[in-house]
């Protein structure tokens, strides 16, 4: 697919600078991109690339002063950044709807329901009374257990596995490797000393718009649901416990746990490598650093925390200013002892 520089600024609202009729049939960052690629430009530190790229059109603010002439057409928009993203989203939306019909070797059981303009890839299962609604994409060897529910227009890549009742919803991105369902961790322990396993009746509920990325894992309740409230997203490798519930809009980065029963709060950010314990509450839109421990609720909405045990953010910082300057504050301090003993002996 190409596309001329006049069409790409009629779907971003920008003005074209240069010829309106230069063509373009993929992207390319604006470091490296060739004759034929789309690039942008926003941040200034890439700004000297501008005049030496081959690129054949590129997206920039309507701030940017040129400080020399260039041989690519521009497309000037308020935030070039907002612009390509959008850009980004209409070109893959087109991609995906190239993708229809059924690859073999598949199976779909009898009982399941697929909804019109799916796509199943080769290798994938689809179980008995599962229900998948309409420009589902399905890829190859993806699991959808019984009585799974799918909403329209989501997409799961290769490798996804969605254990028995789950539901996930509308306009759903799940990446590869990703398990919806496992058993929570869930174990009793006996007078022996052993441990006996907790069944875990319960199902993972993920609603619309959500994104999970690649290698996560997110553990069905003991009793219940663990639920990811709707536009949650949550980065590669986290793993989510049992009855665990993450509110709307949350953020969580990769890396990071969530211990059982433990409820986010909506519009959360949690940076990658933080850890969570069970049974907490984090208040809405509060910020937690990478790498933190939590160790107990956070009531404060929009608090933020750092550390192991994570506390305050400001007060977290102060005490690693202070920290930082022990070694000096000890000289100090020895100082003054040596000081007080002379000035007692001159007393004596």
């Amino acid at each position: 697919m190409t596309f001329s520089a006049a069409q790409i600024a009629m779907l971003i609202n920008g003005k074209v600078e240069g010829d309106p009729n230069a063509t373009v049939g993929s992207f390319g960052r604006i470091e490296e991109a060739v004759k034929g690629q789309l690039a942008f430009l926003a941040n200034p530190k890439y700004e000297e690339h501008l005049y030496t790229t081959s690129a054949s059109v590129i997206i920039i603010n309507d701030s940017l002063e040129l400080k020399q002439l260039i041989a690519s057409t521009l497309i000037r928009v308020p935030d070039a950044y907002s612009a390509f993203a959008v850009l980004l989203a209409k070109y893959q939306e087109i991609e995906k709807q190239q993708l229809t019909g059924i690859q073999e070797p598949s199976y779909i059981s009898k009982t399941a329901k697929v909804g019109e303009k799916a796509f199943i890839g080769a290798f994938a299962y689809i179980g008995d009374g599962a229900v998948v609604g309409d420009n589902v994409k399905i890829y190859p060897n993806v699991y959808v257990g019984n009585n799974v529910k799918v909403g329209d227009n989501t997409i799961l890549h290769p490798g996804v596995t969605i254990y028995h009742d789950c539901s996930v919803g509308a306009g759903v991105t799940i990446h590869a490797g990703s398990i919806i369902g496992s058993d929570g961790f869930g174990f009793a322990p006996q007078t022996d000393g052993s441990f006996k396993k907790v069944p875990q009746i319960g199902n993972v509920v993920v609603e619309d718009y959500v994104e999970i990325g690649a290698n996560v894992t997110i553990d069905r309740a003991t009793i219940g649901s663990t639920i990811i409230r709707t536009g949650a997203k949550l980065d590669n490798l986290i793993q989510i416990a049992h009855n665990v519930e993450i509110g709307h809009h949350t953020v969580i980065a990769a890396q990071a746990g969530i211990s059982g029963s433990t409820k986010i709060g909506n519009q959360v950010m949690i940076g990658g490598q933080a850890g969570v314990v069970g049974h907490v509450q984090i208040a809405d839109g509060a910020r937690i650093n990478a790498q933190s421990g939590v160790t107990k609720s956070i009531k404060t909405p929009g608090g933020a925390v750092t550390g192991s045990p994570a506390f305050e953010y400001t007060s977290a910082l102060r005490s690693q200013a202070l920290s930082r300057n022990l070694p000096e504050l000890e000289k100090r301090l020895k100082e003054l002892e040596e000081l007080v003993r002379q000035l007692l002996a001159e007393k004596v």
